[in-house]
Protein backbone atom coordinates (compact mmCIF):
# COMPACT_ATOMS: atom_id res chain seq x y z
CA UNK A 1 0.00 0.00 0.00
CA UNK A 2 1.06 3.91 -0.50
CA UNK A 3 1.12 6.23 2.46
CA UNK A 4 -0.35 9.57 3.41
CA UNK A 5 -3.40 11.15 4.53
CA UNK A 6 -5.52 9.15 2.45
CA UNK A 7 -4.20 5.81 3.21
CA UNK A 8 -5.36 3.37 5.91
CA UNK A 9 -4.18 0.72 8.33
CA UNK A 10 -5.18 -2.48 6.78
CA UNK A 11 -7.08 -5.07 9.20
CA UNK A 12 -5.07 -8.08 8.37
CA UNK A 13 -2.34 -8.96 5.84
CA UNK A 14 -2.21 -11.86 3.54
CA UNK A 15 1.50 -11.55 2.75
CA UNK A 16 2.07 -13.34 -0.58
CA UNK A 17 5.01 -15.94 1.74
CA UNK A 18 2.59 -16.84 4.03
CA UNK A 19 -0.03 -17.49 1.02
CA UNK A 20 2.64 -19.62 -0.53
CA UNK A 21 3.88 -21.66 2.54
CA UNK A 22 -0.05 -22.34 2.77
CA UNK A 23 -0.56 -23.75 -0.35
CA UNK A 24 2.49 -25.58 -0.08
CA UNK A 25 1.24 -27.39 2.79
CA UNK A 26 -1.94 -28.70 1.37
CA UNK A 27 -0.36 -30.18 -1.85
CA UNK A 28 2.67 -31.57 -0.20
CA UNK A 29 5.01 -28.95 -1.90
CA UNK A 30 8.18 -27.08 -0.37
CA UNK A 31 9.41 -23.47 -0.45
CA UNK A 32 12.63 -22.22 -0.11
CA UNK A 33 12.60 -18.43 0.73
CA UNK A 34 14.31 -15.69 1.01
CA UNK A 35 12.61 -12.87 2.49
CA UNK A 36 15.28 -10.20 2.12
CA UNK A 37 16.67 -8.12 -0.66
CA UNK A 38 20.34 -9.92 -0.76
CA UNK A 39 20.51 -11.17 -4.43
CA UNK A 40 23.27 -13.66 -3.55
CA UNK A 41 20.86 -15.10 -0.81
CA UNK A 42 18.03 -14.76 -3.14
CA UNK A 43 19.76 -16.98 -6.14
CA UNK A 44 21.07 -19.79 -3.52
CA UNK A 45 17.49 -20.07 -2.34
CA UNK A 46 16.31 -20.38 -5.91
CA UNK A 47 19.05 -22.13 -7.92
CA UNK A 48 17.94 -25.93 -7.02
CA UNK A 49 13.91 -25.22 -7.12
CA UNK A 50 11.71 -26.17 -9.93
CA UNK A 51 10.16 -22.47 -10.00
CA UNK A 52 11.79 -19.47 -8.43
CA UNK A 53 9.06 -16.57 -7.53
CA UNK A 54 10.93 -13.34 -7.34
CA UNK A 55 8.43 -10.37 -5.86
CA UNK A 56 9.89 -6.93 -6.46
CA UNK A 57 7.94 -3.73 -5.29
CA UNK A 58 7.70 0.30 -6.01
CA UNK A 59 5.72 2.36 -3.72
CA UNK A 60 4.89 6.04 -3.09
CA UNK A 61 3.25 8.32 -0.56
CA UNK A 62 3.40 12.03 0.24
CA UNK A 63 6.28 13.43 1.34
CA UNK A 64 6.68 13.17 4.90
CA UNK A 65 8.80 9.78 4.43
CA UNK A 66 11.87 8.81 2.15
CA UNK A 67 12.34 5.59 1.35
CA UNK A 68 15.89 5.09 -0.57
CA UNK A 69 16.20 8.40 -1.29
CA UNK A 70 12.55 8.59 -2.32
CA UNK A 71 10.76 11.23 -0.61
CA UNK A 72 7.25 10.81 -1.13
CA UNK A 73 7.06 10.12 -4.74
CA UNK A 74 9.28 8.34 -6.58
CA UNK A 75 12.52 9.47 -8.32
CA UNK A 76 12.77 7.53 -10.93
CA UNK A 77 10.69 4.58 -12.45
CA UNK A 78 13.20 1.65 -11.05
CA UNK A 79 12.09 -1.00 -8.56
CA UNK A 80 12.88 -0.58 -5.32
CA UNK A 81 15.32 -2.21 -2.37
CA UNK A 82 17.49 -3.67 -5.44
CA UNK A 83 14.79 -5.05 -7.32
CA UNK A 84 16.22 -5.17 -10.81
CA UNK A 85 19.41 -7.24 -9.44
CA UNK A 86 17.40 -9.50 -7.48
CA UNK A 87 15.31 -10.90 -10.34
CA UNK A 88 18.83 -10.89 -12.50
CA UNK A 89 20.50 -13.07 -9.79
CA UNK A 90 17.41 -15.59 -9.84
CA UNK A 91 17.39 -15.73 -13.42
CA UNK A 92 21.31 -16.55 -13.55
CA UNK A 93 19.97 -19.99 -11.53
CA UNK A 94 16.70 -20.40 -12.15
CA UNK A 95 15.18 -21.55 -15.95
CA UNK A 96 11.91 -20.86 -14.72
CA UNK A 97 11.82 -17.81 -12.79
CA UNK A 98 8.07 -15.92 -12.04
CA UNK A 99 8.46 -12.45 -11.38
CA UNK A 100 5.79 -10.82 -8.89
CA UNK A 101 5.49 -6.86 -9.19
CA UNK A 102 3.90 -4.86 -6.56
CA UNK A 103 4.04 -1.28 -7.60
CA UNK A 104 2.17 1.98 -7.55
CA UNK A 105 2.56 2.80 -11.03
CA UNK A 106 5.19 1.26 -14.14
CA UNK A 107 8.47 0.47 -13.82
CA UNK A 108 11.29 0.13 -16.36
CA UNK A 109 12.05 -3.67 -16.69
CA UNK A 110 14.52 -3.71 -19.59
CA UNK A 111 17.45 -4.69 -17.34
CA UNK A 112 16.14 -8.70 -17.35
CA UNK A 113 12.71 -8.65 -19.20
CA UNK A 114 14.05 -10.16 -22.75
CA UNK A 115 16.31 -12.94 -20.26
CA UNK A 116 14.60 -16.04 -21.24
CA UNK A 117 14.78 -17.48 -17.89
CA UNK A 118 12.16 -14.81 -16.88
CA UNK A 119 9.09 -16.71 -17.90
CA UNK A 120 6.19 -14.69 -16.68
CA UNK A 121 5.93 -11.14 -15.15
CA UNK A 122 2.80 -11.12 -12.72
CA UNK A 123 1.54 -7.66 -12.66
CA UNK A 124 0.31 -7.22 -9.05
CA UNK A 125 -0.39 -3.89 -8.56
CA UNK A 126 -1.44 -2.97 -5.10
CA UNK A 127 -3.66 -5.25 -4.17
CA UNK A 128 -4.30 -5.01 -0.29
CA UNK A 129 -5.03 -7.65 2.35
CA UNK A 130 -5.95 -10.30 0.22
CA UNK A 131 -2.08 -9.73 -1.58
CA UNK A 132 -0.85 -13.48 -1.18
CA UNK A 133 -4.13 -15.46 -1.47
CA UNK A 134 -4.65 -13.06 -4.42
CA UNK A 135 -2.00 -14.01 -5.96
CA UNK A 136 -1.37 -18.29 -4.95
CA UNK A 137 -5.46 -18.04 -6.91
CA UNK A 138 -3.35 -16.85 -10.51
CA UNK A 139 0.23 -18.67 -9.77
CA UNK A 140 -2.29 -22.47 -9.51
CA UNK A 141 -4.21 -21.55 -12.21
CA UNK A 142 -7.41 -19.07 -11.75
CA UNK A 143 -7.10 -16.76 -15.08
CA UNK A 144 -6.32 -13.63 -14.71
CA UNK A 145 -8.54 -11.06 -16.66
CA UNK A 146 -6.81 -7.78 -15.33
CA UNK A 147 -5.73 -4.88 -17.92
CA UNK A 148 -2.80 -2.22 -17.25
CA UNK A 149 -4.09 0.89 -16.97
CA UNK A 150 -1.32 2.40 -17.85
CA UNK A 151 1.63 1.48 -20.36
CA UNK A 152 4.66 0.54 -19.20
CA UNK A 153 7.86 1.50 -21.40
CA UNK A 154 11.02 0.89 -22.75
CA UNK A 155 12.89 3.92 -20.93
CA UNK A 156 11.69 6.91 -19.07
CA UNK A 157 12.42 8.96 -21.78
CA UNK A 158 9.37 8.01 -23.43
CA UNK A 159 6.68 8.97 -21.52
CA UNK A 160 7.88 12.87 -22.80
CA UNK A 161 7.32 14.02 -19.43
CA UNK A 162 9.17 15.74 -16.57
CA UNK A 163 8.17 17.24 -13.36
CA UNK A 164 8.56 21.03 -12.05
CA UNK A 165 7.07 22.46 -8.82
CA UNK A 166 4.53 24.88 -10.57
CA UNK A 167 4.57 23.35 -13.66
CA UNK A 168 0.43 23.73 -14.48
CA UNK A 169 1.00 25.36 -17.78
CA UNK A 170 2.67 22.68 -20.42
CA UNK A 171 -0.38 20.21 -20.50
CA UNK A 172 -1.45 18.50 -23.55
CA UNK A 173 -4.02 15.14 -24.77
CA UNK A 174 -0.71 13.43 -25.95
CA UNK A 175 -0.16 11.42 -22.72
CA UNK A 176 0.39 7.97 -22.24
CA UNK A 177 -0.82 5.75 -24.94
CA UNK A 178 -1.90 9.16 -26.91
CA UNK A 179 1.45 10.05 -26.81
CA UNK A 180 3.28 6.55 -27.93
CA UNK A 181 0.54 6.41 -30.46
CA UNK A 182 1.47 9.86 -32.07
CA UNK A 183 5.09 9.06 -32.09
CA UNK A 184 4.95 5.53 -33.07
CA UNK A 185 6.42 4.46 -29.99
CA UNK A 186 7.21 0.91 -29.08
CA UNK A 187 6.11 0.18 -25.57
CA UNK A 188 7.05 -2.57 -23.49
CA UNK A 189 3.78 -3.19 -22.27
CA UNK A 190 0.85 -0.93 -23.65
CA UNK A 191 -2.22 0.63 -22.04
CA UNK A 192 -4.68 -2.27 -21.68
CA UNK A 193 -2.72 -5.29 -22.20
CA UNK A 194 -3.44 -8.13 -19.90
CA UNK A 195 -3.03 -11.59 -20.66
CA UNK A 196 -5.06 -14.99 -19.91
CA UNK A 197 -4.93 -18.39 -19.93
CA UNK A 198 -6.97 -18.85 -22.41
CA UNK A 199 -7.49 -17.29 -25.76
CA UNK A 200 -10.76 -14.79 -27.24
CA UNK A 201 -11.20 -14.46 -30.60
CA UNK A 202 -13.33 -10.70 -31.84
CA UNK A 203 -15.59 -10.61 -34.64
CA UNK A 204 -19.15 -9.30 -36.02
CA UNK A 205 -18.49 -5.60 -35.47
CA UNK A 206 -21.77 -3.82 -35.98
CA UNK A 207 -21.89 0.10 -35.47
CA UNK A 208 -25.08 1.97 -35.63
CA UNK A 209 -26.40 5.44 -35.55
CA UNK A 210 -23.93 9.08 -35.76
CA UNK A 211 -24.95 11.79 -34.27
CA UNK A 212 -24.94 15.26 -35.62
CA UNK A 213 -22.12 17.58 -36.14
CA UNK A 214 -21.86 21.01 -34.30
CA UNK A 215 -22.08 21.71 -30.94
CA UNK A 216 -24.30 20.55 -28.05
CA UNK A 217 -27.69 22.20 -27.26
CA UNK A 218 -30.14 21.92 -24.51
CA UNK A 219 -30.89 22.34 -21.36
CA UNK A 220 -27.94 22.95 -19.32
CA UNK A 221 -27.35 20.41 -16.66
CA UNK A 222 -23.79 19.86 -14.46
CA UNK A 223 -21.34 19.07 -16.87
CA UNK A 224 -23.14 20.82 -19.92
CA UNK A 225 -25.71 20.66 -22.02
CA UNK A 226 -28.29 17.84 -21.55
CA UNK A 227 -27.74 16.34 -25.11
CA UNK A 228 -23.97 15.54 -24.12
CA UNK A 229 -24.90 12.49 -22.24
CA UNK A 230 -27.18 11.18 -25.02
CA UNK A 231 -26.83 7.89 -26.64
CA UNK A 232 -25.69 8.83 -30.47
CA UNK A 233 -24.13 5.64 -31.42
CA UNK A 234 -23.93 1.85 -30.82
CA UNK A 235 -20.66 -0.44 -31.37
CA UNK A 236 -21.14 -4.27 -30.75
CA UNK A 237 -18.45 -7.36 -31.21
CA UNK A 238 -18.91 -10.78 -30.31
CA UNK A 239 -16.36 -12.19 -28.04
CA UNK A 240 -15.30 -15.65 -28.39
CA UNK A 241 -13.37 -17.82 -25.70
CA UNK A 242 -11.22 -19.95 -28.10
CA UNK A 243 -9.59 -21.32 -25.86
CA UNK A 244 -9.17 -24.92 -23.49
CA UNK A 245 -10.55 -23.22 -19.79
CA UNK A 246 -12.71 -20.47 -18.58
CA UNK A 247 -11.89 -16.82 -18.09
CA UNK A 248 -12.29 -13.41 -18.89
CA UNK A 249 -11.75 -10.67 -21.35
CA UNK A 250 -11.99 -6.93 -21.20
CA UNK A 251 -12.84 -5.87 -24.99
CA UNK A 252 -12.28 -1.97 -25.55
CA UNK A 253 -13.66 0.37 -27.37
CA UNK A 254 -11.09 3.29 -28.83
CA UNK A 255 -12.54 6.09 -30.78
CA UNK A 256 -10.73 7.96 -33.56
CA UNK A 257 -11.68 11.29 -34.62
CA UNK A 258 -11.03 13.12 -37.72
CA UNK A 259 -7.39 14.77 -38.82
CA UNK A 260 -9.53 17.92 -38.59
CA UNK A 261 -9.91 17.90 -35.34
CA UNK A 262 -6.24 17.51 -34.50
CA UNK A 263 -6.65 14.36 -31.62
CA UNK A 264 -4.55 11.57 -30.67
CA UNK A 265 -4.86 8.77 -33.07
CA UNK A 266 -7.42 7.22 -30.69
CA UNK A 267 -8.78 7.43 -27.03
CA UNK A 268 -10.53 4.76 -25.26
CA UNK A 269 -14.04 5.55 -25.21
CA UNK A 270 -15.37 2.40 -23.28
CA UNK A 271 -14.87 -1.04 -21.95
CA UNK A 272 -16.66 -4.21 -20.49
CA UNK A 273 -15.98 -7.59 -19.14
CA UNK A 274 -17.27 -10.40 -20.55
CA UNK A 275 -16.64 -14.14 -18.46
CA UNK A 276 -16.64 -17.00 -20.42
CA UNK A 277 -16.57 -20.53 -20.75
CA UNK A 278 -14.80 -22.33 -22.88
CA UNK A 279 -16.46 -22.51 -26.38
CA UNK A 280 -18.84 -20.14 -25.61
CA UNK A 281 -19.16 -16.18 -26.70
CA UNK A 282 -20.75 -13.29 -25.66
CA UNK A 283 -21.71 -9.78 -26.91
CA UNK A 284 -19.87 -6.88 -25.86
CA UNK A 285 -21.55 -4.02 -26.29
CA UNK A 286 -20.43 0.31 -26.07
CA UNK A 287 -23.07 3.14 -26.33
CA UNK A 288 -21.71 6.62 -27.29
CA UNK A 289 -23.11 9.41 -26.10
CA UNK A 290 -22.63 12.78 -27.91
CA UNK A 291 -19.89 13.98 -25.37
CA UNK A 292 -17.95 10.59 -26.30
CA UNK A 293 -17.24 12.08 -29.52
CA UNK A 294 -17.34 16.01 -29.15
CA UNK A 295 -14.18 18.39 -28.46
CA UNK A 296 -13.89 21.66 -26.52
CA UNK A 297 -14.10 23.91 -29.27
CA UNK A 298 -14.55 27.88 -28.63
CA UNK A 299 -15.80 27.21 -25.04
CA UNK A 300 -18.17 24.46 -26.35
CA UNK A 301 -18.56 20.78 -26.52
CA UNK A 302 -18.93 20.39 -30.84
CA UNK A 303 -18.58 16.94 -32.99
CA UNK A 304 -16.41 18.01 -35.73
CA UNK A 305 -17.57 16.62 -39.03
CA UNK A 306 -15.86 13.88 -40.72
CA UNK A 307 -14.77 10.32 -40.09
CA UNK A 308 -14.04 8.80 -37.09
CA UNK A 309 -12.39 5.48 -36.59
CA UNK A 310 -13.99 2.61 -34.26
CA UNK A 311 -11.58 0.00 -33.13
CA UNK A 312 -12.26 -3.16 -30.83
CA UNK A 313 -9.84 -5.09 -29.34
CA UNK A 314 -8.01 -6.73 -26.41
CA UNK A 315 -5.51 -3.58 -25.65
CA UNK A 316 -5.02 0.07 -27.28
CA UNK A 317 -1.83 -2.02 -29.48
CA UNK A 318 -4.38 -5.24 -30.19
CA UNK A 319 -6.70 -3.72 -32.20
CA UNK A 320 -8.94 -7.11 -33.50
CA UNK A 321 -12.07 -5.45 -35.42
CA UNK A 322 -12.32 -1.58 -37.15
CA UNK A 323 -15.38 0.21 -38.82
CA UNK A 324 -16.47 3.84 -38.97
CA UNK A 325 -18.53 7.03 -37.93
CA UNK A 326 -19.13 9.18 -40.68
CA UNK A 327 -20.76 12.73 -39.12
Amino acid sequence: MGWGSGSVEFPYLIAPLDALKTKAQSDGTTITSSPNDNASQGASAAQSADIAIVCINADAGEGYITVEGNAGDRKDLNAWHNGNDLVKAVAAVNKKTVVVVHAVGPILMEEWISNPNVVAVVWAGLPGQESGNGLVDVLYGASPSGKLPYTIAKKAEDYGTTIARGDDKNWDLFIDYRRFDKNNIEPRFEFGFGLSYTNFTFSELSVSGAPKSGPATGTKIPGGPADLWETVATVTAKVANSGGVAGAEVPQLYIGYPASAGEPPKQLRGFTKLKLEAGASGTATFKLRRRDLSVWENGKWTVPSGEFGVFVGASSRDVRLTGKIVV
